[in-house]
């Protein structure tokens, strides 16, 4: 994991020519020490609340080995990212609309490691990239885990999301990938922030939390925040079922309702103008 991570500290910091982003993109990286938390689902009604407040909202399926946003929104796509870093299709023709006002990138299955890109797919890939900047909101849904995409992923965002529950192997687990980012990831300066899925009510949500963040601060140093919980609710496995977002199946249930605030928590808090798909990148692909 070291050397793949020094290989994408290496890659060339480059701005394709001609190429600006004309706007002020929020990165959101959604993260988990491990599956089967609810990340997924997370970053997907997310983004759909973050639609409803007037947003233009990507969400980029980063999963390069088991793509599953698709799979939440019942939609079959015919590209995906592998087909972009291939050269085979742009990233405009692999945006894929949606009936909930979001649009998705599909994950690249069958491409490994960023950092084992060829220099002209990674200039090319640069170039489709600056394509999202019309964007307001790109939400990444990582894989589950540390490998060093998702670690890629999380370092080249404004905010990182990390998702838990309050099983002690998702709480170990989270800390785990806690301490990896603080150890792994140089020059770290993003919004770290913790959300704790399926709990039976705030205080239970409240608890996790404490615990994750005082044994980071303790032993990492690392300053982490509590976005908040979200209920454990009957209407997301249906959802789940039914392939259609919890937000959209019932608005007023009480895990649509705490999705809501962790979006309205997080456009209350500061955005680095300096930041956005430039940085992410610059992140990815170069030094900073």
């Amino acid at each position: 994991m070291e050397d793949q991570a020094q290989k994408l500290r290496e890659l060339m910091k480059t701005k394709p020519q001609g190429q600006q982003v004309v706007k002020k993109t929020r990165v959101i990286t959604v993260a988990s020490g491990k599956g089967g938390v609810g990340k997924t689902n997370l970053a997907v009604n997310m983004a759909i609340a973050y639609a409803r407040l007037g947003k233009r909202v990507v969400v980029m399926d980063a999963d390069l080995g088991l793509a599953n946003v698709n799979i939440m929104l019942n939609m079959i796509p015919k590209y995906n990212l592998y087909h972009v870093i291939r050269k085979q299709k742009s990233m405009r023709e692999i945006l894929l609309d949606t009936e909930y006002g979001i649009q998705i990138l599909a994950g690249a299955s069958g491409f490994s490691k960023i950092a084992n890109l060829s220099e002209e797919e990674r200039q090319s890939f640069i170039t489709e990239l600056y394509s999202l900047s019309n964007a307001d909101i790109i939400i990444i849904d990582t894989s589950a885990g540390v490998s060093s995409n998702v670690l890629s992923f999380v370092a080249a965002a404004d905010d990182a999301v990390i998702v838990t529950t309050p099983e002690p192997t998702a709480i170990t687990d989270a800390y785990g990938i806690i301490k990896i980012i603080a150890t792994e990831v140089e020059n770290l300066n993003i919004g770290l922030k913790l959300v704790v899925n399926r709990v039976k009510n705030v205080t239970e949500g409240r608890k996790v939390a404490e615990r994750i963040i005082n044994i980071s601060g303790q032993f990492l140093n690392l300053k982490v925040e509590y976005l908040g919980c979200i209920y454990d609710d009957p209407v997301v496995q249906a959802s789940v079922l039914r392939q259609r977002p919890f937000l959209v199946q019932d608005p007023k249930c009480k895990a649509s309702i705490s999705v809501q605030h962790l979006v309205g928590r997080l456009e209350k808090t500061d955005f680095n103008g300096d930041r956005g798909l430039g940085r992410m990148i610059r992140k990815l692909f170069g030094k900073e």
